[in-house]
Order: structure tokens, then C-alpha cells, then sequence
């Protein structure tokens, strides 16, 4: 019965030993794990779950490399340990060379600030510079064409012969060939109202100098280019403040001068309506509307 007993115990001893001559034997801990940048213990444990080994091996492995890590780190101070001295010593004193390094790095901070300070500087001043030039420039657009508004205005009052001395010979040329630059139609419609001009001259009614549509045209495109110019420099401008009295005696001759060539329109003939039309654009494109208006209703009464 004992024999039984031992020869089942050393077949289950035999049994046993066949069962885990299989299993890997676990292989020592790799110091590189512990070496990476990322480490993690958890992560570490959960990646030993394949090891065959019982938990307190584990740990007895654990502090096996933790003294074998203490043993070298001691070796290796023993080794070194006149380095060590020799490295203490070459420290002492190193406060003044700390404070002049600081007091190095102060002065090319304060450098640096001035250099940075002048930059602002001329940074400001070019700035100032460029809105100076901005303005002067802008200053002499605006005297500029207040010197061509002047022109303009005295050119146009010459040739509407208002204020100032009579016309001289030269003035009157320029008027002439203002008056040759109309076409043939023009001049077959001048010829008709010189016609019409001696028949009211022999009725007994006076004698007025006939309107050229060509030369009103003219001056009636350099009143509106007056207008506009001073629309865009600013009219309450004072220097087109003090040229609004001309502006008006010019705007006063023309209409003038329209209302009468509406009146001698309507002694054209055939060519009234057409001549009455080309005098009603005119006051559009002067922007007298209104003033047109009145004029056919005191022709008509």
C-alpha cells in the first residue's frame, strides 16, 4: 500500500516535471525599459504578465537590480572621487563669475534699449516726415488749382466782356476765331438770323447783337468745369469764398446771354424748334432747369 503510494508520488512528481519543462524561463530585467523618456511602471508591470514566475520572484529580482544599481553608482564615485574634489574646488568663487555674467547681460540690455529707443525715434520722425510731405503736397494741388480757378475765371470773364477794360484787338481775334469754329450749318444759321435781325430792325426794334450757340456752348463748359472745381477743392475754401461774386456776375451773363438766344429762336423759322431745343440742352447742362422754365414762359406771354 505504501509502495503504491510512493511509486504514485514519484509519478506525479515525473508528471509534473514534464508539465512545466515547456515553459519559458524568464529572462532578467533589461535596464534599457527603465531608460526610456516615456516610462510608465504600470504599463511596465502589465508587460510582464508573460513572465513564469511567482509575484515574490519578481520582487526579489526587483531589489537584486536595485543593489546592483547602488553597488555601480558607489563604484563609480569611488572612481571618480579626486574629480569629484577637483570639481567642488573649480566651483568655489563662482558667484563673482555669476554676477559678471548678470552684470554683462545688464549692459547689453541697456544697449540693447538705447539701440531699440533710437530705432523708435527714427521710426517716429520718418513717420512725422511722410505726413508732412502728404500735406504739402496736398497743399500745392489745392494752390494750384486755385491758380488755374483764378485763370479760368478771368479767361471767362474777358470773353463774356464782364467788369475790366473794353476787349482789345487780340481779344477780339480769339473771339473771332471762337465764332469760325462753328460748322456750315452754323453759319447757313447765322446767315438766317442776320435775315431776321433786319426785319426787326425794320419793324423799329432794337438792334440786338446776335448769340453764337457754339461760343454760349463754350462758356457755358467752362462756367460748369468753375462749378466742379470748386466742388472738389471746397467751396467754403476762402479764396473761392471771395470768387463767388464773379462766379455769379458769369452765371448771370450767360443766363442772359441764353435767354436771348431763346428769344431769337423763336424768330428762326423753320429752325425754331430745333434752335429751341439745342438753347433748352444748354440750360440743362448749365443745371438751370428752372431758369429755362421761366424763360419759355416769358416768351410765350
Amino acid at each position: 500500500m505504501n509502495r503504491f503510494r510512493f511509486g504514485d508520488s514519484d509519478e506525479s512528481a515525473s508528471d509534473l516535471d514534464d508539465d512545466t519543462a515547456g515553459l519559458p524561463f524568464p529572462e532578467p530585467l533589461s535596464r534599457a525599459s527603465f531608460l526610456a523618456p516615456d516610462f510608465d511602471p504600470a504599463q511596465y508591470l502589465s508587460s510582464l504578465t508573460n513572465r513564469h514566475q511567482s509575484l515574490e520572484d519578481l520582487r526579489q529580482e526587483f531589489r537584486d537590480l536595485d543593489q546592483l544599481l547602488s553597488r555601480e553608482l558607489l563604484d563609480l564615485v569611488n572612481e571618480n572621487y579626486q574629480d569629484f574634489l577637483s570639481l567642488g574646488v573649480a566651483l568655489q568663487g563662482g558667484e563673482e563669475k555669476v554676477e559678471q555674467v548678470r552684470v554683462g547681460l545688464l549692459a547689453f540690455q541697456r544697449d540693447a534699449q538705447m539701440i531699440r529707443d533710437k530705432v523708435e525715434a527714427r521710426r517716429q520722425e520718418v513717420a512725422r516726415l511722410i505726413d508732412e510731405k502728404r500735406r504739402l503736397k496736398g497743399n500745392a494741388n489745392i494752390a494750384r488749382a486755385l491758380l488755374d480757378f483764378a485763370d479760368r475765371v478771368e479767361e471767362l470773364e474777358k470773353r463774356l466782356m464782364i467788369g475790366g477794360p473794353p476787349p482789345t484787338d487780340e481779344d477780339s481775334d480769339v473771339l473771332e476765331s471762337e465764332g469760325d469754329e462753328t460748322d456750315d450749318d452754323d453759319d447757313d444759321d447765322d446767315n438766317n438770323d442776320k435775315d431776321n435781325s433786319n426785319v426787326q430792325r425794320s419793324n423799329g426794334a432794337s438792334a440786338t447783337p446776335l448769340v453764337s450757340l457754339k461760343r454760349l456752348e463754350h462758356h457755358i463748359q467752362k462756367y460748369v468745369y468753375l462749378t466742379r472745381l470748386s466742388s472738389r477743392i471746397g467751396e467754403e475754401h476762402p479764396f473761392l469764398r471771395g470768387q463767388q461774386p464773379r462766379l455769379s456776375k458769369i452765371r448771370s451773363a450767360v443766363l442772359l446771354d441764353l435767354k436771348t438766344a431763346l428769344e431769337q429762336a423763336s424768330h428762326a423759322g423753320e429752325k425754331r424748334d430745333t434752335k429751341t431745343l439745342v438753347i433748352l440742352r444748354l440750360y440743362k447742362l448749365m443745371g438751370e432747369d428752372t431758369s429755362a422754365v421761366a424763360a419759355l414762359k416769358n416768351l410765350k406771354s
